[in-house]
């Protein structure tokens, strides 16, 4: 039996898993949230064997919640179940350790199998995904210029993206405003950038706000 928690900020997404799950006679449900502090709390409280993750439940940084979960419960197998497309973070997700990345138009016989190759030990990797792996192995450099970005300068350069100003940016992420100023500093290096109307666009260009 594979025991499976579904965290997802939506109820209507949960309730769809739902019925995907209840599909399956070697799947059951062992708990649900709707939020990242829920979700530690339920893994906690429940002996799950599969974590089905949204990466919005973070609201600063969409990969928090997964590096989080990893770090207080290594054990757990996580597939990340999301709406946004494998290209802005299917690699980086299987970076941090997540074994799959599902986008959420996948048909239920997709869900499913995915579900049975992440609890035997595998990973699940749609056609695209793979390809795309392949040639970050294989390639000297990364497909985009924000690909060599830090986690931090990541989280730094989508909350001025989305046009939060340094101070409040240093609040968030509760860091100095000149700990900002410099990761700003660096961002700017290494996407050749000179301005944060440049930043902004750029972000929008590649999909990295909405």
């Amino acid at each position: 039996m594979i025991r499976v928690v579904i965290a997802d900020d939506h109820q209507l997404v949960r309730e769809g898993v739902k019925k995907v799950l209840s599909v399956d006679p070697d799947i059951v449900l062992v708990g649900e949230a709707a939020d990242l502090g829920s979700t530690l709390a339920v893994l906690e409280k429940v002996e799950a064997d599969l974590l089905l993750l949204d990466l919005t439940l973070s609201p600063i940084h969409e990969l928090d919640a997964l590096r989080t979960v990893i770090a207080r419960f290594p054990g757990i197998r996580v597939l990340v179940l999301s709406s946004h497309s494998e290209e802005r973070f299917g690699i980086n997700v299987l970076k941090l350790g997540a074994a799959g990345y599902i986008p959420k138009s996948l048909t239920v016989d997709v869900v499913l199998k995915a579900i049975h190759r992440v609890h035997a030990g595998g990973r699940y990797l749609s056609d695209s995904l793979a390809e795309m792996l392949a040639d970050e192995v294989t390639s000297p450099n990364p497909r985009h210029a924000h690909e060599r970005l830090t986690d931090r300068e990541q989280q730094v350069m989508r909350l001025l993206a989305l046009g939060h100003p340094v101070k409040q940016v240093a609040a968030r992420l509760d860091i100095s405003i000149s700990s900002v100023n410099t990761y700003r500093g660096r961002i700017f290096t290494k996407l050749q950038l000179r301005s944060n109307a440049e930043l902004i666009r750029y972000a929008i260009h590649h999909g990295l706000v909405s």
